[in-house]
């Protein structure tokens, strides 16, 4: 008997370690697990309805658990509410990559979505979707046949996007038109470039910016060398159909034109935090006369550095009001190749200007009529180069 007593309390004994180690490995588990849901939340619904598709959808071949979790996830994103903020698949992840590397195949333009509505940034130099005649701020009503409403700017990409050499028919609508119209556009290798620059009406560098890639901080820095070695006295930064890009790219080519330490941007995270980019470089263009051009196209990177120029140095803008894209993303990487593109912050210029859905008010106010962009004027540009003559 009193082996057996022992026997059993020896069994009680170790069942006790074994129940409290577990505890304590749960709860050592879960305080150290990054990804753990909160207990507060109900997943009881979510697989509900997955057990009901499962057992009840008429099409069982349809029922594909990848896409089904990458479905929840998107619909998780979208309740957000935020156009910017969005999940990407491996494929998504990787022609993103490819975009912001400056070459990718398609029609060549950026999107975005402004008060609801899908609609062209800027169409980018030297491209199919130029050629074609899309313009900044044209509505995009349809793609092939599916309507863009309520489509997110990723299912709009990929749905433009394909092989070179195959088409896409977009319905736009444009201010100003009566009704809406097709243009069908041949899809092409795009390859964005940074810059060009040339000398007009004798001292006066005209610098063209059309995208704020890996590489333009490089292509800049030549660009600058070259307009100090060069008769230009004056400058002219066009920024028009300029999509943004990398803020340290911005941040770069500001410091040209701003004494170092000056503010180029705040990214305001809310809550009272705040942090500010300065100007890096020597200011080697500053004491060079300087006026800027703007547009509807003109987002994210080019309004940072436009407004940092206008704040910090009284520069000119002339053309007509920018797009409003203010906000910063960062690209979180998720397993299997997916990631996560999520609005972390939104851009103040220098003196506190909030630019998310207000973009920049031109100094100058000029607009180019459709008569304009068919007969091939630049009233924008004629107004620029104006009012940089008489700079001293």
């Amino acid at each position: 008997m009193p082996s057996l007593f022992k026997k059993n309390l020896a069994s009680l004994f170790l069942l006790v370690i074994i129940v409290a180690s577990f505890g304590l490995g749960l709860y050592f588990g879960k305080s150290q697990c990054q990804f753990c849901p909160p207990e507060e939340i109900d997943f009881s619904l979510f697989w509900e309805a997955y057990h009901k598709l499962q057992e009840k959808f008429v099409d069982k071949e349809k029922l594909d658990i990848q896409k089904i979790i990458y479905g929840a996830i998107k619909g998780m994103v979208k309740s957000l509410e935020d156009p910017y903020t969005i999940f990407l698949p491996p494929e998504e992840t990787k022609r993103f990559i490819e975009d912001v590397k400056g070459i990718f195949e398609g029609v060549g333009m950026e999107i975005g979505i402004k008060k609801g509505q899908l609609q062209v940034i800027a169409p980018l130099e030297g491209t199919p979707a130029q050629r074609a005649g899309l313009r900044a701020g044209d509505k995009i009503i349809k793609i092939d046949d599916k309507p863009t409403m309520d489509m997110t700017i990723e299912e709009a990409v990929n749905l433009i996007r394909g092989p070179r050499g195959t088409k896409v028919t977009l319905t736009i609508f444009r201010e100003g038109w009566e009704e809406t119209r097709e243009f069908k556009i041949t899809r092409a290798i795009i390859e964005i470039p940074s810059l060009k620059w040339e000398i007009k009406d004798s001292d006066i560098a005209y610098i063209k910016l059309y995208h704020f890639t890996e590489k333009a901080s490089f292509d800049f820095r030549v660009a600058a060398f070259e307009i100090l070695a060069s008769p230009a006295k004056k400058i002219i930064l066009d920024l028009r159909n300029n999509p943004g890009g990398y803020l340290e790219v911005a941040q770069d080519i500001a410091g040209w034109f701003l004494e170092r330490g000056q503010i180029v941007a705040i990214e305001d995270s809310g809550q009272g935090k705040q942090k500010e980019y300065k100007a890096k470089e020597k200011g080697l263009l500053f004491s060079y006369p300087l006026v800027i051009l703007i547009n509807q196209g003109s987002a994210s990177g080019a309004e940072i550095l436009a407004g940092a120029l206008r704040d910090n140095r009284g520069i000119l803008l002339i053309g007509e009001k920018s797009f409003g894209k203010g906000s910063v993303q960062e690209l979180e990487k998720l397993s299997e190749g997916s990631s996560l593109k999520i609005t972390i912050a939104r851009w103040l210029t220098p003196k506190g200007e909030l630019i998310t859905n207000k973009g920049l008010q031109p100094d100058i106010r000029v607009e180019i009529t459709d008569e304009d962009f068919e007969q091939g004027r630049d009233p924008q540009l004629d107004k620029a180069i104006e009012v940089i003559k008489e700079m001293r």
